[in-house]
């Protein structure tokens, strides 16, 4: 009836110690992603992450399926962002806050001024924020985010503070888009409420709260990752606790109780 995922706990220097318990004991080691396992591997379409910052993430740019196909991956990448909790000056980059050159951004990358042409907006709990493929982004330190993506590791690097990681300017410039980004999927996201987030091309996602909206969740087929955002989520009796993520085909199983929240998702 549901398929438990494997849950992949990855140590960031950008992550944190102070990771909620609801999510687990992790021995004041520094978190910075949980995400999930699916046992379709490469061949799952989708991927379900939880981020914890402590600084900035590196400046990043995704391909669309068409360029990521030529450079040998099996789809591009888009992805969204739910901001689960926020610290005072919480921030996320999305786009550019003009619009310029990819000549101008390469020489703004390697010079490091490329953080000044970043749109970073105020970010606060419950903000929700799609990234096309192409858009510019980043996100900022104090932030616990769920991110639901195109499954692909493919990202192309444009600026990383001085760590010691490889850059991907040629790769990542010839895919941006250099100028502003303002997606109409983005708003701020009542935790209380059932909601449609995306409605493809690459995924749909919803957001459930009790009682749950009986049509929203008919509108979901096929293979199904369901991901708790609170306590009191049931699949078929079965507790799935925050922090976990579940396989499923029969949506009716999903059960939540008053003050519980979670994120179905599934292919387009």
């Amino acid at each position: 009836m549901l398929t438990r995922l494997e849950t992949i706990v990855v140590e960031k220097p950008w992550g944190r110690t102070d990771i909620p318990k609801d999510f687990g004991d992790f021995g004041g080691r520094r978190i910075g992603e949980i995400w999930f396992s699916n046992p379709a591997g490469d061949d799952a379409p989708i991927m379900v992450k939880f981020l914890f910052t402590s600084e900035r993430l590196s400046i990043q740019v995704h391909p669309d399926d068409a360029a990521a196909q030529a450079a040998g991956y099996p789809r591009g990448k888009e992805e969204c962002w739910l901001v689960l909790d926020a610290q005072p000056g919480a921030e996320l980059g999305v786009g550019l806050n003009i619009e310029t050159t990819r000549e101008a951004l390469h020489e703004a990358a390697l010079d490091g001024s490329i953080v000044d042409m970043i749109d970073w907006r105020p970010s606060g709990t419950g903000d929700f924020v799609y990234n096309p493929s192409g858009t510019i982004h980043a996100i900022g330190p104090g932030l616990t985010v769920v991110e639901v993506q195109q499954n692909v590791d493919c990202t192309y690097r444009l600026y990383d503070y001085g760590r010691p990681r490889e850059l991907h300017l040629d790769e990542g410039l010839k895919v941006s888009n250099p100028r502003p980004v303002h997606d109409p999927r983005d708003a701020a996201v009542d935790p209380h409420t059932n909601r449609k987030l995306v409605s493809g091309p690459h995924f749909h996602l919803a957001q459930l709260a009790a009682p749950i909206d009986t049509a929203l969740v008919a509108e979901a087929s096929g293979e199904l990752t369901f991901v708790p955002l609170a306590q009191g989520c049931r699949v078929a009796g079965e507790d799935v606790a925050l922090g976990e993520a579940v396989l499923l085909t029969d949506p009716s199983a999903i059960t939540i109780e008053e003050g519980g929240r979670a994120l179905l998702t599934w292919s387009a």
